[in-house]
């Protein structure tokens, strides 16, 4: 009886061996990577010589070099380095860092208490546990990640205080322990709720179940992290070592009267780069179940053609102001070096394939062989002899062991394949390209990686 179609035979094998010690260059290569993590192997070495930190323009960028440590707290980060700028500057600070802890924990509270809604929302709608959308609700019900608008949310109902006033714990530098006991009660809870659902308990009945579960998630996410006081008052010296004394004062009032005149979230609008056939640009997305916040606004895609983002990161720097921004950080990436290139690595000769790039960016995004997955920060760039955007500086969130004590080089064309979303103030933005955001916004279901968050 002749072998099923498909079956790997020995013959095959032989023939897959014979071919690979025919060619010596893969001996040279298998010594090598057997030995050696295979990527940093693969680092050209013409490529780093033609690396450097120099840039055309480049905003003031400030210290200290900040680290997220174990966590996926990037979007957080991101998002304070940006703002702790203008503030330091205004305040004449010599180093300074905003309270990401702080943020953390709410963002913990809100989004428990934003996934208890969702599963009931879910269960009202019919959807089973085996369906593909509450399947992928629970698959990972508390992810560190984020996404702009979530950070938004957060600010504009919480404030932000210094770091000094509410410090990292264990947890927050090493956040899969308590992920994992919230994963596991959100689950738990889950079932509460919709067993309540169907058995057509009341609203009232379903709202004081998820009171009564969220005082336990209070208390766990309390426990690991600290609990932010109601006030702070924050005592500092300035450059020229004077004294200055802020507070007693809420974490909202402090960022209204001396962070918002300077950097104001709701005055920043995120764009994105979708380029999928099925996504036009110039429209509106949002995605189904996306989000940190009851009654906080929506996650909003305003999709342009990454040539657009490019250009407005560039007019956001000539103009000193620093530009958050989203990516698939693992792609084409030395990592020691930081540098964020096309021709980092010798791939093609180590291993004979066209690593990653085998695929176009909009057939990356279909088959799920890119997505978002960190945020960063621009300070720099330097136009290239086309006059295009040759090559960005980037501030991560990772310390200073990587790149330039922390920061990052990226070449304008690993830009259009990697980078996906881009935050920039309002006053840059063509006015044709803010009127997008008076469109109806399309949804996207909540599985699509667009709706993938920075970690």
């Amino acid at each position: 009886m002749a072998n099923p179609v498909g079956i790997l035979t020995p013959e095959i094998f032989n023939d897959f061996r014979e071919k690979f010690y025919a060619d010596k260059k893969n001996l040279l290569a298998q010594n090598v990577c057997t030995k050696n993590n295979p990527l940093d192997a693969c680092i050209s070495r013409a490529n780093t010589a033609e690396t450097n930190h120099v840039f055309q323009h480049k905003i003031t960028e400030v210290k200290p070099m900040t680290n997220q440590k174990n966590s996926g707290r990037c979007w957080i980060f991101a998002t304070l380095n940006v703002m702790r700028i203008p503030f330091m500057r205004r305040h004449m600070l010599e180093d300074f860092e905003f309270s990401q802890p702080y943020l953390f924990f709410w963002d913990k509270i809100e989004r428990c208490n934003f996934f208890l809604h969702n599963i009931v929302k879910t269960a009202k709608l019919g959807e089973k546990v085996e369906d593909r959308l509450v399947s992928f609700l629970l698959r990972d019900p508390i992810n560190d990640g984020g996404q702009w608008d979530m950070i938004c949310n957060l600010i504009n109902r919480y404030g932000l205080v210094p770091k000094t006033c509410f410090p990292e714990s264990w947890t927050t530098e090493c956040t899969t322990r308590m992920n994992f006991l919230l994963t596991s009660k959100l689950r738990e809870f889950a079932k509460i709720l919709r067993t309540i659902v169907e058995e057509n308990g009341s609203d009232d009945k379903i709202e004081k179940t998820i009171l009564e579960q969220m005082a336990v998630i209070y208390r766990i996410v309390g426990i690991c992290i600290g609990i932010p006081s109601e006030k702070i008052t924050w005592e500092y010296y300035d450059k020229s070592k004077n004294y200055h004394c802020v507070g007693p004062i809420t974490g909202l009032e402090f960022y209204k009267q001396y962070v918002k005149p300077y950097f104001n979230v709701d005055e920043k609008v995120c764009l994105v780069t979708d380029p999928r056939p099925s996504h036009p640009f110039n429209e509106l997305y949002t995605v189904e179940y996306l989000g940190n916040i009851i009654g906080g606004r929506k996650v909003l895609y305003n999709n342009q053609p990454v040539e657009t983002l490019l250009q407005l990161v560039a007019e956001s720097i000539k103009d000193n102001e620093a530009v958050w921004f989203g990516c698939e950080v693992s792609k084409r990436f030395a990592s020691k070096s930081g540098v964020h290139d096309l021709k980092a690595h010798d791939i093609e000769v180590m291993f004979g394939i066209d690593a990653q790039l085998g695929l176009k960016k909009p057939d990356r995004l279909i088959y799920g062989e890119s997505c978002m997955t960190h945020a960063m920060v621009f300070t720099a760039f330097s136009y290239g002899e086309d006059t295009k955007v040759a090559k960005l500086r980037v501030e991560n969130s990772w310390g200073e062991e990587r790149g330039d004590k922390g920061y990052h080089v990226m070449t304008g064309d690993w830009f259009k394949e990697f980078v996906f979303e881009i935050v920039v103030d309002k006053k840059y933005v063509p006015a044709d390209i803010l009127a997008v955001f008076d469109k109806e916004a399309i949804v996207l279901p909540a599985w699509d990686p667009m709706g993938t968050l920075a970690e």
